[in-house]
């Protein structure tokens, strides 16, 4: 179903100042991995640059096929007067455009979606009515209806409650045994042990990257503490030669 991503010494900025460097590797297709590391590590500048929302500064990136990104829900502004039903109607886009009127199956399969995160009835309610749980099952609602074959979630069970974070984390095994290819970005080590088979630790650079057993010892957390910790914000990126 889906296809797999490929990194090769890939760099990202912020004007000249990098974000990630020099990132190689694969997320197999089909794989569920944990992507951690300390703040400012470059964990959600990577998931927008294989949404193709972020320019890659150097090397080479491949996200073949629809991707569905899950921002943070502290950077979705929800002041603006839209319902739930609107909101995962949007997820609808990608192949409906912005002008074609949406058919009634697709406003069918966007009432489904909420009723199969629990809002069954939401469909009017203005988002910014609700809580941070409740809107957290809007959004995922919406990747529902988007029904890519990549989905990329960035600190998706963030100050949600625990039933949330059960239901959310549920719909993330699905998907997986559905065959997608699916990349989160987390802080809870726990929840990456004990959920997800693959982890990429990463601290601007690569720390570790492979099975979730071998890439979360106390000496790789211990060196992402340290690079990160070390690293100068003002430096700017530099080139390998070929």
């Amino acid at each position: 179903m889906s296809a797999p991503i490929f990194l090769a010494d890939v760099t990202l900025t912020h004007g000249r100042h990098p974000a990630v460097h020099h990132l190689s590797g694969e997320f197999a297709a089909g794989s569920l991995t944990a992507i951690v590391g300390p703040n400012g590590a470059g964990k959600s500048t990577l998931l927008r640059a294989i949404a193709g929302l972020h320019p890659a500064h150097e090397g080479r990136l491949s996200a073949r096929g629809r991707i569905a990104l899950l921002p943070q829900a502290a950077a979705t502004d929800r002041q603006f007067p839209i319902s739930c039903l609107d909101v995962v109607q949007l997820g609808h886009w990608s192949r409906a455009g912005a002008f074609r009127a949406l058919r009634p199956a697709e406003t069918g399969a966007a009432r489904d979606a909420l009723a199969a995160v629990g809002l069954e009835g939401f469909e009017r309610r203005p988002v910014g009515s609700l809580s941070v749980g409740q809107f957290q099952r809007v959004l995922f609602a919406r990747l529902l209806v988007q029904d890519a074959p990549v989905i990329l979630l960035d600190e998706p069970f963030n100050a949600v409650d625990a039933r949330t974070a059960a239901d959310l984390l549920a719909l993330v095994h699905r998907w997986h045994g559905e065959g997608r290819t699916i990349l989160a970005v987390l802080h809870d080590l726990d929840l990456v042990r004990t959920q997800f088979p693959e982890t990429l630790l990463l601290a601007r650079e690569p720390v570790a990257w492979g099975p979730t057993g071998t890439v979360l010892t106390a000496a790789n957390r211990l060196k992402a503490r340290m690079m990160s910790e070390a690293w100068d914000d003002a430096a700017e990126a530099c080139g390998r030669a070929a």
